[in-house]
C-alpha cells in the first residue's frame, strides 16, 4: 500500500499503461498537473477544452514535460447541456471504456451574475450541472472499464461554507459571487458522495471520490473575482491573490495531488474526501479531508440529485 509520505515521491507509481483518462479543465492549473500526473504513470490522455487554441498550448507544454504522452483533444463547454452530450459521443468514439474521469473544470465568483447556454446560474450550471450531466453520459464508458471506472469530484475548502439554496438555485433574487461558488463546490462534494452510495446501493460499476487541493495558486482566481476588476486594480488583486496563496498555500503540482490520491491510492475509498494534511487543510501531502456538516445530509444529498436529474432533463 502506497502511504502519504511515499505518495508525493512514487511519481510514476502505479502503472497506468493501457488505461484511459478524462480530465476537464486540463489547459491549465489543477487539471493540466493533474493530466501531467496520469501520464507519466502511463495512461492515456483525453483533455476536453473550450478554447482550442488553449488546448494545442497545453498539450505542447504536456508532451514537453511528458514526451511519451498520448493525448486527444476534444471540444466540450460545461455551461452548455447540448456541447457536454456531444463531447460524450466523441469520447464514444475515441474508447470503448473509461478508466478515470477528473471532474475538475470550473468557474470562480464572476463580479456579476451570468448564465449558462441553458439558464443556469453560471458557477452551479458549470461547476456542478455540467459535470453531472457529463459523468451520465459516460457512465457507460466508466463501466465498461476493468474493475470499474474511478470518477474524482474536485470540490474545494469552499464547499465548507457552502449550502444549497433549493429555494433560489440559481441566485436570481440576491446574487453573491462567492456564495454561489460555495454552493457551487458543496454541491460537487455532494453529488461525489451521493454518486458512490447510489452505485453502490444499484450495483453500477464505477467508483466515486471527491477531492480538494488546499489553497493552491492557480489561474482560477485571475479568471474570477480579479477578472471583473478594472485593468491596474484588478492586475493587483491578482497580484495580491497569488502572493497569498503561495506564502500560506502551494504549487498547482502540489494541489493536484490530492485529486491523483483519491484516483489512485488504494487507500482512497468510495465516497470519501481527500485534501492536504496539513494546517487547515491549506498544504501539505494528501489523505482524509474534513467533510463539513451539509454535506454529510443524506436528505440534502437526495434532493439535490433529484433537482439535477430534473434541470438536466437526466434520469440516472
Amino acid at each position: 500500500m502506497i502511504g502519504r509520505h511515499e505518495w508525493a515521491v512514487t511519481a510514476k507509481q502505479p502503472s497506468l499503461q493501457g488505461k484511459v483518462a478524462l480530465v476537464t479543465g486540463a489547459n491549465s492549473g489543477l487539471g493540466f498537473e493533474t493530466a501531467c500526473g496520469l501520464a507519466m504513470r502511463g495512461a492515456r490522455l483525453l483533455l476536453p477544452v473550450r478554447n482550442n487554441a488553449r488546448g494545442l498550448v497545453a498539450v505542447e507544454n504536456l508532451k514537453t514535460r511528458c514526451p511519451t504522452a498520448e493525448v486527444d483533444l476534444l471540444t466540450l463547454d460545461l455551461s452548455s447541456l447540448e456541447s457536454v452530450a456531444a463531447c460524450a459521443a466523441v469520447v464514444a468514439h475515441h474508447t470503448n471504456r473509461l478508466d478515470f474521469l477528473i471532474n475538475n473544470a470550473g468557474v470562480m465568483a464572476p463580479a456579476r451574475r451570468k448564465e449558462t447556454q441553458d439558464g443556469f446560474e453560471l458557477q452551479f450550471g458549470t461547476n456542478h450541472l455540467g459535470h453531472f450531466a457529463l459523468t451520465y453520459h459516460l457512465r457507460p464508458l466508466l463501466e465498461a472499464a476493468a474493475g470499474g471506472g474511478v470518477v474524482v469530484t474536485v470540490a474545494s475548502l469552499a464547499a465548507c461554507k457552502g449550502s444549497i439554496h433549493f429555494d433560489d438555485l440559481q441566485f436570481r433574487h440576491r446574487y453573491s459571487p462567492f456564495g454561489a461558488y460555495q454552493q457551487s463546490k458543496l454541491a460537487n462534494l455532494l453529488f461525489a458522495r451521493e454518486l458512490a452510495r447510489r452505485a453502490g446501493d444499484a450495483g453500477w460499476k464505477l467508483h466515486s471520490r471527491a477531492a480538494h487541493p488546499g489553497w493552491s495558486s492557480t489561474s482560477i482566481v485571475a479568471n474570477g473575482p480579479a477578472s471583473a476588476l478594472p485593468g491596474p486594480i484588478g492586475k493587483v488583486e491578482e497580484t495580491l491573490g497569488g502572493v497569498v496563496l503561495r506564502i500560506m498555500g502551494q504549487s498547482a503540482a502540489r494541489g493536484a495531488e490530492p485529486l491523483l490520491y483519491a484516483a489512485l491510492s488504494p487507500a482512497a475509498r468510495d465516497g470519501d474526501y481527500y485534501g492536504p494534511q496539513g494546517r487547515a487543510e491549506r498544504r501539505g501531502l494528501p489523505g482524509p479531508a474534513h467533510v463539513p456538516p451539509e454535506a454529510l445530509k443524506a436528505s440534502t444529498a437526495e434532493r439535490l440529485w433529484d433537482v439535477s436529474e430534473r434541470l438536466t432533463g437526466l434520469g440516472w
